[in-house]
C-alpha cells in the first residue's frame, strides 16, 4: 500500500498533480460503483452546487452533476473500507510530508450524459479548510470518446486525466483551476477534500 502513497505524493511533488492507476482496487471499485447506482435508482442523489453553506449556488449552467455525501454513520460496509484506506493515506501523508490534515469530506458524484463542471478552484473564498483535493473514478469501460475528462490547468496548459475505474488524483485545493468536460455517457466518482481545522 505504501507503493502507491508513494507514487501519488511523488507524481505530486514533480508535477503539482498526483496520478496512480488501481489507488481503488478492483474489488471495492466495483463495490462503490453499486453502490452508488443503487443510490441513484433511489433517487438519493441531490443536485450539486457551488459555494458552502454559507453561500450555495445551483446553477446548471456551471454545474450539473448530482452527489451524495459519505459518512460513516450509514454503516456500509465499502465505504468503510474507502474510509479506512483514506485513514492510512492521510496518516502516511502526515508522517512522511509533514502536512497536519486533521480531517476530510468525500462524495459520491454522478454526471449523466450532458453533465459537466466548467472551470473552477476547490477552495472557498470564506474558509480555508480545503488543503488537497482528490478524486477517485469507478468507470470500468471508459473509452476514448466518452467525455468526461478531468482538465487541469496549469499556467496556459490543461492537462487531461481519462475517468479510468481505480485512478486517483490529488492536488492543492487552493492553486489549480480544473474543469470536467462533458461526458457523453454516465461518469462516476468519489471526490473529496482532505481537511485542516
Amino acid at each position: 500500500m505504501h507503493t502507491l502513497f508513494d507514487s501519488i505524493i511523488d507524481s505530486y511533488l514533480e508535477h503539482k498533480v498526483g496520478i496512480v492507476e488501481n489507488f481503488l482496487n478492483p474489488s471495492l471499485s466495483n463495490h462503490l460503483k453499486d453502490n452508488l447506482n443503487l443510490l441513484y435508482i433511489q433517487n438519493q442523489l441531490l443536485d450539486a452546487g457551488t459555494g458552502n453553506d454559507i453561500e450555495v449556488n445551483h446553477d446548471k449552467k456551471i454545474r450539473s452533476d448530482k452527489i451524495f455525501w459519505l459518512d460513516r454513520i450509514h454503516q456500509n460496509k465499502y465505504e468503510n473500507d474507502f474510509f479506512d484506506l483514506m485513514d492510512r493515506f492521510i496518516i502516511y501523508l502526515n508522517q512522511t510530508c509533514y502536512t497536519g490534515i486533521t480531517g476530510y469530506e468525500f462524495h459520491y458524484a454522478l454526471y449523466e450524459k450532458g453533465s459537466f463542471y466548467k472551470k473552477h478552484v476547490d477552495q472557498f473564498r470564506n474558509n480555508k479548510k480545503r488543503v488537497y483535493s482528490m478524486i477517485m473514478y469507478l468507470n470500468s469501460d471508459w473509452q476514448i470518446g466518452d467525455g468526461g475528462e478531468l482538465c487541469i490547468y496549469n499556467e496556459d496548459d490543461c492537462q487531461h486525466i481519462s475517468p479510468t475505474q481505480g485512478k486517483s488524483v490529488f492536488f492543492k485545493s487552493d492553486e489549480l483551476e480544473h474543469e470536467v468536460l462533458l461526458a457523453n455517457k454516465p461518469r462516476m466518482s468519489i471526490t473529496g477534500w482532505l481537511k485542516v481545522d
